[in-house]
């Protein structure tokens, strides 16, 4: 087993009203299987926008892989490379993407709760020392209720190549913390007592509601 850790593909978009049908069942339909059947990549989790934000994307889906290096693999390179024209046609209405491949660190907890928040760090440097702050703040929220688990995503700049409608300039590749939780209500508290420790305002918090998850043991 790879001691490296945990990877993740982080995809957030908006989409146009009039498109959002013909998207939604391409993800559902094709994408999340196509991507969770790759080798090397464990599962697949869309969600959507639940708090109200000004700069929210609505949609954001999140594909964990066993390391860094599923991103670098040929059978990788071929799925990102070679799309179906039903992929080709759905990358294009997406609207302001955001593509970030990033380390999964200071894993707290485990499993997937049905809401999720994500705090950005922009005010942190990436590095150990923030791992460690976030690891420790995952052990004090750990004894909430609701909390289910917390992590960090910390992107990888080499790997995070731009989507087709994503604009390359200004991509700030800034770490996130992310909690899930079991309800709306812990959700919003965790959140809270999370950027209160942090000196972050909440209003820099997104907060998502669990569409589907699908892990690639059920594809087997």
């Amino acid at each position: 087993m790879s001691k490296l850790p945990n990877g993740m593909l982080f995809v957030a978009t908006n989409v146009a009203e009039q498109d959002e049908a013909d998207f939604n069942k391409w993800y559902d339909r094709e994408h999340v299987e196509e991507r969770v059947r790759i080798d090397g990549f464990l599962s697949g989790t869309r969600y959507q926008l639940i708090s109200p934000a000004v700069q929210g994307r609505k949609y954001l889906g999140l594909y964990q892989t066993e390391s860094l290096n599923s991103f670098s693999t040929d059978a990788y390179r071929a799925a990102f490379t070679c799309q179906s024209p039903w992929s080709v046609a759905s990358l294009d209405k997406m609207v302001n993407p955001m593509r970030r491949v990033c380390a999964v660190e200071a894993v707290v907890g485990f499993g997937s709760g049905c809401h999720l928040a994500i705090i950005p760090l922009s005010t942190f440097v990436a590095g150990g020392a923030l791992t460690v702050r976030i690891a420790q703040l995952g052990e004090t929220l750990f004894s909430e209720p609701g909390f289910v688990r917390s992590r960090m995503l910390t992107p990888d700049v080499q790997l995070s190549s731009p989507l087709p409608k994503e604009s390359t300039v200004n991509r700030p590749m800034i770490p996130m913390m992310v909690i899930d939780t079991s309800s709306t209500e812990s959700c919003q508290k965790l959140t809270e007592l999370a950027c209160l420790a942090l000196h972050i305002p909440n209003t820099e918090a997104l907060l998502y509601g669990l569409s589907w998850h699908l892990t690639a043991q059920e594809l087997k």
